[in-house]
């Protein structure tokens, strides 16, 4: 499945379209891939107002989030997670561009969680979280489009969700935001693996990724991000246009 500018962002296209005819930047010519990604159909139609992570601070901007390894434990959910589990309604009004704001929605992470999940994803008084991998089931990220869903949990210190299929907007919002790499497993891990377990994940050269549960000695075969990992590499979609020299650049902006 082809990754389009439209898909990341049909604004951003709409823009640079007019004064990037003849650009070669290869953001204009995302190859299709052989993934094909289980997409939930959208259940809300209204669109996100896109903050990218490499715009949040000065500590984080400009880093890109390196996809070699990701190693530590797991949170293990189940299926249909939506955003009001992923973060409350209520912490809507914080604003994911201004440092404290995002602290605080780290903290919030994972706060809607039914409570048949007696862990915490953040224990209550920190800002961060002692897991760095959230394994999820079926359509994870169901639910409204805001962009804090994928911003909180990258807040909150989590690199990666391996989950057995997404909601479109929630895997459009964390490509667009490269805040958390939404990874996709070909069996249900969900069933197999379980909170506290220690696991890495490897990514190849050739774009597919694999996960390793050291608790149970198990490895699971992920399928590849194609052309959406380049733009989370980068730290989101305004990043990565800048990277591209699509953009200005923010100094020279």
């Amino acid at each position: 499945m082809a990754i389009s500018q439209q898909f990341l962002n049909p604004t951003l296209f709409k823009s640079l379209a007019s004064t990037n005819k003849n650009s070669p930047s290869p953001f204009f010519r995302l190859k299709s891939t052989s993934t094909t990604f289980n997409f939930k159909p959208l259940t809300s139609s209204s669109s996100a107002t896109i903050i990218t992570r490499a715009a949040v601070s000065s500590s984080d901007s400009g880093e890109s989030k390196s996809r070699e390894t990701f190693h530590g434990l797991c949170f293990v959910l189940k299926d249909n997670i939506d955003t009001d589990q992923i973060i409350p309604a209520e912490y809507g009004t914080l604003i994911p561009s201004i440092p404290e704001d995002r602290e605080k929605l780290g903290s919030f992470a994972l706060n809607g969680l039914p409570k048949f999940y007696n862990e915490r994803f953040v224990v209550p008084g920190e800002i961060k979280s002692k897991y760095s991998v959230i394994i999820g089931g079926d359509n994870f990220g169901c639910g409204s489009s805001r962009e804090h869903a994928p911003v909180c949990l990258g807040a909150a210190g989590a690199k990666a969700v391996v989950a057995e299929s997404y909601a479109r907007i929630f895997f459009r919002n964390c490509v667009a935001t490269g805040e958390i790499f939404p990874l996709e497993s070909e069996v249900r891990i969900c069933d197999e693996c379980k909170t506290g377990d220690v696991v890495t994940i490897e990514h190849k050269e050739d774009g597919s990724s694999l996960l390793i549960n050291h608790t149970t000695r198990k490895e699971y075969k992920l399928k590849p991000l194609g052309d959406a990992g380049p733009v989370i590499d980068a730290g989101g979609i305004f990043a990565y246009a800048r990277k591209a020299g699509m953009i200005p650049s923010a100094s020279s902006a």
